[in-house]
């Protein structure tokens, strides 16, 4: 029978702190009430092996930097294989006797403090990974406020973790199914409200800041991981599209209510082309990477235009760059731009302050796609990628078209000559 553990035992929470799966640098540093009249819990850090654990006393404690490794991301935190001894189920009880003290109200001021301080920690860590993992997205981002780029990096970090899952090497993949089904279940603490980790904490806090955002598009991510191991070749354009959906599209649909809408418009005027953005960015991913999952075995390109342009699998797995492979590789980033233009489309729609960020991000992005064919459309042997000081003078375009949405003249007009693709 499993027991309840109360949230006044010092004993049982310290093990909990040190005994909870996870990274093992979730940095809580816990203080309240005890039993006994005004006793103190000690604050616990977890930013060291458990026979290590430091318990000091209204200090939070420091957490050394290390990259992200195999879905854990430990910008800001270190992570140790803890095999705890403790049943599952007496894991369970401890997360939740632990949660109960964090979700103790009303916090004392040095309480909240130190809350405060390690939900900082927590924002923190997602902006090195975003800055890491994704340099061109995080450039965009910079142009958003304060309190939506967090947000936005919290964002991401969850995702690029989903994404570090899928790639880290196993043998077969029923454990990674496995992980699968135990990052939806995070997810849906995360709902509720309950971190699992460190990092966890800046995705819960986001949730509670925008309780627009919904879970569904998260979901469908994961989806879209669990189609990535049952599928490496896609028929049709349309097999592809779910799968870019799933898989990137999602991510408009999570930014949306952290953008917001411009007055006139509403959530729903603004999906599609979020959801067009999401496309966009993975179909130039699936043009700028052929060569590197060719050496996994992997065509994202569906068969259809394969065969169209009579272009065989071997020929594309062998790295054979002739006129065919030229012919079909230009029509693909045709429709590619044709995705961004839809993207673009929605840019007025948004907040102001999400236009720019938006519109940089597009902007630089999309130079992939200019980069590919100044390499001569050799996708197999040369990687397309937009260098810094490139970035920084798209920026004075992605600026002026964004004036140009604020102008009552330019709202007058038609969509569809709101819709261009020369500057892609």
């Amino acid at each position: 029978m499993t027991h309840r553990i109360g949230v006044d035992s010092v004993g049982w929470l310290r093990l909990a702190l040190v005994l909870l799966k996870g990274c093992s640098c979730v940095c809580w540093h816990l203080s309240g009430t005890g039993t006994a009249g005004a006793r103190t819990f000690p604050a616990v850090s977890m930013c060291q092996t458990p026979s290590q654990a430091a318990v000091v006393t209204g200090q939070p404690q420091q957490c050394s930097e290390r990259p992200v490794t195999n879905g854990l991301a430990a910008a800001g935190c270190q992570s140790h294989d803890i095999t705890p001894t403790l049943s599952t189920a007496d894991q369970a009880s401890l997360a939740s006797a632990m949660q109960e003290l964090l979700d103790e109200r009303p916090l004392s001021p040095a309480e909240q403090q130190l809350r405060n301080e390690q939900l900082a920690h927590s924002y923190e860590a997602c902006r090195k990974i975003t800055a890491e993992y994704a340099k061109t997205f995080y450039f965009g981002t910079l142009f958003f406020p304060e309190e939506k780029r967090n947000a936005v990096w919290a964002v991401y970090t969850w995702c690029r973790r989903l994404d570090d899952i899928v790639d880290k090497p196993r043998k077969g993949t029923t454990s990674l199914r496995d992980e699968l089904t135990e990052w939806r279940r995070r997810l849906n603490d995360v709902w509720r409200g309950r971190a699992n980790d460190m990092l966890d904490l800046a995705l819960v806090d986001t949730v509670k800041r925008y309780p627009d955002l919904s879970i569904q598009p998260f979901e469908d991510m994961i989806k879209g991981m669990v189609m990535d191991l049952d599928q490496n070749r896609f028929e049709t354009f349309e097999e592809l599209y779910v799968y870019c959906y799933r898989v990137a599209g999602t991510v408009g649909l999570m930014t949306m209510p952290i953008m917001g809408v411009a007055p006139g418009y509403t959530y729903e005027d603004a999906l599609e082309p979020a959801l067009a953005l999401g496309v966009a960015l993975q179909l130039t991913n699936i043009l700028r990477d052929v060569g590197e999952d060719r050496a996994r075995k992997r065509i994202y390109l569906p068969k259809e235009d394969l065969q169209r342009f009579n272009v065989s699998e071997t020929a594309l797995l062998k790295g054979l760059k002739d006129q065919k492979y030229v012919a079909m590789l230009k029509f693909q980033i045709e429709r590619t731009r044709e995705w961004y233009a839809r993207a673009e489309s929605g840019i007025p729609m948004l907040s102001e302050d999400a236009r720019l960020p938006v519109a940089a991000s597009l902007d630089m992005y999309s130079s992939i796609l200019r980069k590919i064919e100044q390499n001569n459309y050799d996708n197999f042997n040369r990687r397309a990628y937009t260098a810094k000081w490139e970035k920084l003078m798209m920026l004075p375009r992605s600026w002026f078209r964004v004036r140009k949405y604020t102008t009552a003249a330019w709202h007058g007009q038609s969509h569809q000559r709101r819709v261009r693709t020369s500057h892609l």
